[in-house]
């Protein structure tokens, strides 16, 4: 049978347009992507890209007590919001534009509208007509996950706050994952009220406990109001803002409420059910190590298989995938030892197993350390850092690695490198530390604090 092209995509994010890219530009593959919103996805529209340019604008109130502190005469007024939105704006549209002219270079047909899946090898394009394909790529991501009372009474989403028209004098977020305390650190450190809600024991689920401990503090030390075992009894619109009852009785009004509670993969309406993709419990796409579902022509990469929902690892499965089934060099994407980054303020930086994963797993040795930071104690400013390393008693690899400090995404990507080789403890220790910088501790923890 003659396809009218050798891959389609549809959606256009990290991982959908690395795919792309690599199968048309290096190996040569007549493809063709499908986007409806915006070029680049989740990460470079509403996600990592414009978050990370907000975590920088919510930095430099701190920064300037801290230069009052170190003798600079530094004056300060409001955080003007209007200015940064039309730079964050103009950024986005250029991101957008480097997307577009990457997939025009490789050869790419492009068309913006919403696809769906209508046969194994057939796609319906929203703006009329099919086409069909060799292998389809399911690449459309994931979407904010919002219960019905709170998008009745007009709650916002992670998507909707990067199109705020003016900041709100008060928020409640809503969540307890790393979007909601991200978002709950940005917005304090922009001027606005912050109070937090999280149904759970403590934020941050699923990361080391001993450094969700530690953020939660430095938080509400900084000024944001975070309440756990706390959930939203109801809500509705009032004059004024958003009034909340909480399951503790408090009540009150916000100018905004932002749900942070979870994202769910984008499958609903592609037409994956009727040609017997199968689907996991939240609607991700089902595949196997090389990104294909039970259905021999259409794979999946990215948050859309809720895997590991992380930019990277999307763009390593793209390219895994077209290395795979277009250049004859069979790819597996790596999913161990996978480093991530939470942009909390102090930033988090994380890579390997838990304390509380090692420690059923196997004998275990904790190396941590907690100390004022120079600059900040020069400052007067009462911030801590944490460093941790868990140390496997029998082989003595370092297992994981913990930072919360400013600069800690930095850090653990390099720390990243020498645990993904196998680094022992011995490893570290036999390695000179840079000096005075945070990150020497790493090399420095001479004595367990605990062994489990």
């Amino acid at each position: 049978m003659a396809f009218d092209y050798d891959l389609f995509v549809i959606g256009g994010g990290s991982g959908g347009v690395r795919a792309a890219r690599i199968a048309a530009g290096e190996h040569g593959a007549r493809v063709a992507l499908a986007e409806e919103y915006r070029m680049g996805g989740t990460c470079v529209i509403r996600g990592c890209v414009p978050k990370k340019l907000m975590v920088f604008a919510s930095s430099y109130a701190a920064a300037m007590e801290d230069a009052r502190a170190y003798g600079w005469d530094v004056k300060t007024g409001p955080f003007d919001w209007t200015v940064f939105r039309a730079k964050l704006d103009a950024e986005l549209d250029r991101l957008e534009r480097v997307y577009r002219a990457g997939l025009d270079r490789a050869g790419v047909t492009v068309h913006d509208c919403r696809a769906t899946v209508e046969d194994p090898h057939t796609v319906r394009l929203a703006d009329g007509g099919t086409v069909t394909a060799k292998h389809i790529l399911i690449a459309t991501g994931g979407r904010p996950f919002v219960p019905e009372m709170a998008a009745t009474a007009g709650a916002m989403t992670s998507n909707d706050i990067f199109k705020m028209d003016a900041l709100p004098k008060s928020v409640l977020i809503v969540g307890g994952g790393f979007i909601a305390c991200e978002f709950a650190c940005i917005l304090n450190g922009m001027g606005v009220h912050v109070t937090q809600y999280y149904r759970g024991e403590q934020i941050l689920r699923g990361f080391d406990g001993e450094a969700r401990g530690h953020i939660a503090e430095l938080m509400r030390e900084n000024g944001v109001n975070l309440h756990v075992g706390t959930d939203v009894l109801g809500m509705k619109r009032v004059e004024g803002g958003t009034w909340v009852k909480s399951t503790d009785g408090r009540e009150a009004v916000y100018d905004a409420v932002v749900y942070a509670t979870g994202r769910v993969p984008n499958t609903e309406g592609l037409g994956l059910d009727e040609v017997e993709v199968k689907l996991g419990r939240q609607g991700e796409v089902v595949v196997d190590e090389w990104s294909q579902t039970a259905v021999p022509s259409i794979f999946a990469v990215g948050d859309v298989t809720d895997r590991i929902n992380l930019t990277p690892v999307a763009i390593r499965e793209g390219h895994a995938f077209a290395d795979t089934i277009f250049g004859a060099k069979p790819t597996r994407a790596d999913h161990e030892l996978v480093a991530s980054a939470v942009f909390t303020q102090p930033e988090f930086g994380t890579v390997g197993m838990t304390e509380e994963a090692a420690r059923d797993d196997r004998p275990i040795e904790v190396y941590a350390t907690s100390f004022r930071p120079m600059q900040s104690a020069f400052a007067g400013r009462p911030d801590r850092v944490m460093m941790k390393l868990i140390v496997c008693a029998e082989t003595r690899r370092v297992l994981g690695c913990h930072i919360v400090a400013p600069g800690a995404g930095e850090m653990i990507q390099l720390a990243a490198v020498a645990i993904k080789m196998g680094a022992t403890k011995e490893d570290f220790d036999r390695t000179v530390a840079v000096h005075p910088v945070m990150a020497e501790e790493l090399v420095t923890l001479r004595k367990p604090v605990r062994t489990a």
